[in-house]
């Protein structure tokens, strides 16, 4: 296979690698940047790849393997290792929000502006940040997924316009 017969063979498949890549991210811009990458390997390692194989099944290999391996790297790299002899780092308390006063005030004061949204916004948001899915707010409120997620986007915007004056220890 020449090279502008596989260049062309590849870039017909990515479409295909899109919707693979993002049933693997679940993000948009993360599938995109896996499909670049995968189509750099691919570029970089044509030489091994070999006439008799099926290019579309070696290219969602390469994403696959690409995928795995970013987060094997994400989750070593977010890993707290500990040498100490007793792991003193590991179980020492670390301050919370809930052990500081001025934290307690802005979380009150966030739940109060929660609570003044309207409720065709301020119930899926609530559901949302409680751990709901989209899917599942929409079924649970009977309406459509794209509604839901305009509602808590609104919801988060207004949330922001609300909030932007205030300062911590300030009522």
């Amino acid at each position: 296979m020449t090279a502008i017969e596989f260049n062309h063979q590849l870039v017909n498949l990515e479409k295909n690698l899109e919707r693979f890549a993002y049933s693997l991210t679940s993000n948009h811009e993360d599938a995109r940047d896996l499909v670049q990458e995968t189509f750099l390997k691919a570029l970089t390692y044509r030489e091994q790849f070999t006439d008799q194989s099926n290019l579309k099944a070696w290219t969602f290999t390469i994403l696959k393997n690409t995928f795995i391996n970013n987060y094997r790297k994400s989750v070593k790299q977010n890993t707290a290792f500990d040498n100490t002899k007793d792991l003193y780092f590991l179980n020492k308390p670390g301050e919370s929000a809930e052990n500081k006063a001025d934290a307690n005030i802005s979380l009150e004061e966030i739940n109060k502006k929660v609570k003044d949204l309207e409720d065709e916004f301020r119930i899926p948001f609530e559901m949302h940040t409680s751990g709901y899915k989209y899917k599942e707010i929409a079924d649970e409120m009977n309406l459509n997924i794209g509604t839901v997620k305009s509602r808590i986007f609104f919801s988060r915007k207004k949330l922001m316009k609300a909030l932007e004056d205030y300062e911590p220890g300030k009522s």
